[in-house]
């Protein structure tokens, strides 16, 4: 097994990890892009006949609920859930990955991490991902699916001072790609946080997705939260 515990630029990455609160700012790039597609569908239809204006207003309010999804498609890799009822979907055409988060989450910055939404009002409600460099080709030569958990769960996604457990840990073949997926609770001395994580080797990068809430609400959320790890892909760049 080559141990993650050999990488400190993993560490310094996901320092700030999705327990952080700090220096947490919002970022107006999704709302410009919603403007911004708005504006075009707007002076576009000045030259459409009644019956394709009437088309054209249903595109614009998809569009204004489902930001950059038309755009999204332009892609032909596996990206079928974008307009899954409840979510909106991310894609990082830079990084090479995709996934979708639950409507009403806000897009905020926390240093060391590469994309996080979060619950204004359930902070501990988040997704984010991270990703570092790496030489491996697989995610299996870093070790199985609970040596792997059981590492970054430890060193990396929880604070060295709360009590961790994993609940299960799974390799999940998607498209031809192989995912590691695990589901682990952190205790801290005044909430509790069950968390899913997936994590995957593409691009030469090793990928970490991790989303969760309050354990109190955890009956809630599950199946939303799964639906994040679910949809969380890979693709090449």
């Amino acid at each position: 097994m080559t141990s993650l515990q050999n990488y400190p630029t993993l560490h310094r990455t996901f320092l700030h990890n999705t327990f952080a609160q700090k220096h947490v700012t919002s970022r107006s790039s999704r709302r410009d892009a919603i403007s911004f597609i708005v504006k075009a569908a707007q002076e576009s239809s000045a030259c459409l006949t009644p019956q394709d204006r009437s088309g054209r207003r249903q595109v614009i309010a998809i569009g204004t609920a489902s930001p950059l999804v038309f755009l999204l498609n332009q892609h032909s890799y596996s990206f079928a859930a974008e307009n899954k009822k409840g979510f909106l979907p991310v894609l990082d055409k830079k990084d090479g990955y995709s996934f979708l988060y639950p409507f009403g989450w806000q897009e905020v910055v926390i240093e060391g991490q590469d994309k996080v939404f979060k619950d204004v009002i359930e902070p501990l409600e988040s997704v984010s991902v991270n990703l570092i460099p790496t030489g491996k080709q697989d995610i299996r030569e870093f070790g199985s699916p609970e040596e792997v958990a059981q590492t970054l769960i430890k060193k990396v996604l929880a604070p060295p001072n709360q009590k961790t457990k994993i609940v299960a840990a799974k390799e999940q073949d998607i498209e031809g790609k192989l995912y590691y997926q695990f589901e682990f609770i952190a205790q801290a001395p005044n909430y509790t946080r069950h968390a899913l994580s997936t994590v995957s080797i593409g691009n030469g990068k090793f990928y970490t997705l991790t989303t969760g809430a309050n354990e109190r609400r955890w009956g809630k959320m599950k199946d939303r939260l799964q639906t994040v790890i679910d949809s969380f892909k890979i693709f090449d760049v």
